[in-house]
């Protein structure tokens, strides 16, 4: 199928592109990695008249990781943040989100900005993200803001982004001292796969007594948007980890999940799955604390 016909930008700059945006409005696309774009406008169902390329605009391809946070901007590849070690070592459960992504050659396409702009399901990246508390750098012609991405995405395909704003970096800061992560997906395939299910856990422990007194458990897939299992936190708070606790917490989650059933898999199926990734995924998390 061929892509309909439309005009191309490239901005130097953030500032240029901000200026595209606000001027050709509702008749143009951003355009980054494509992977999810350039399916749609082959299947018709968008057809902008303008494409602004915002791919080789060189401060929001760069991932900052420096003073206990990371900056990594809308740009960015999933191969990138797949590949680095300083990604790897604090926020694991982003570093599995990244790895898991599409296939090799989608992940050095594919933008953790896209990724999120899309606000699909089943997108790899919000979960893990979620789970580390990041927010999200908005930028317009008339300035810019920071909006949690719990508050980012509010439906399929619909977001906080406003017409004229461009969203230019995720911000995270480096979890608590004993914490540890992790990132589940469940597909049917190993690769190119959308997920079933797919849960980010991290947890925070007092050294002194073990105790858990930091918890998060983000479910995708599952709900119209990520869902944070306020359910699960509240059974991990206070407590001591234990096979019996992470279980526990799987069931509090399937009971916060809201899954529908499609042609891929049922309702009933995904809450099970929502419930056995959740304790996996924290038993991962608590884990890597124990190795620290």
């Amino acid at each position: 199928m061929l892509l309909p016909k439309f005009e191309f930008h490239e901005p130097a700059t953030v500032e240029e592109a901000c200026r595209m945006i606000s001027e050709l409005g509702g008749k143009m696309k951003i355009l980054a990695g494509g992977t999810d774009l350039f399916v749609n406008m082959k299947k018709k169902l968008l057809a902008p008249d303008h494409l602004v390329s915002v791919d080789r605009i060189e401060s929001l391809a760069q991932l900052d990781a420096s003073n206990g946070s990371l900056r990594i901007g809308s740009c960015v590849k999933a191969a990138v943040i797949a590949e680095s070690d300083a990604v790897k070592s604090a926020f694991p459960a982003l570093h599995e989100g990244a790895s898991k992504l599409g296939s090799p050659l989608i992940r050095n396409l594919a933008t953790v900005g896209g990724n999120l702009v899309s606000a699909r399901p089943a997108a790899d990246f919000p979960p893990p993200l979620m789970v580390y508390n990041a927010k999200l750098v908005l930028k317009s012609s008339q300035g810019e803001r920071s909006v949690p991405l719990t508050d980012f995405i509010h439906a399929p395909g619909q977001t906080a982004l406003l017409p004229n704003e461009l969203l230019a970096a995720v911000l995270l800061e480096r979890p608590a001292a004993h914490s540890g992560s992790a990132y589940i997906k469940l597909g049917v395939r190993q690769a190119l796969e959308i997920s079933l299910v797919n849960v980010a856990a991290l947890l925070t422990l007092d050294p002194s007594n073990g105790v858990v007194t930091g918890a998060r458990v983000v479910m995708g897939s599952v709900g119209p948007t990520p869902l944070l299992s306020v359910s699960a936190e509240k059974a991990l708070l206070g407590e001591k980890p234990s096979d019996a606790l992470f279980s526990a917490a799987g069931e509090a989650a399937a009971s916060d999940s809201k899954p529908i059933d499609d042609f891929r898999a049922s309702a009933e199926y995904k809450r099970a799955m929502v419930r056995e990734l959740t304790r996996r995924a924290l038993a991962s998390a608590f884990d890597r604390v124990q190795k620290q």
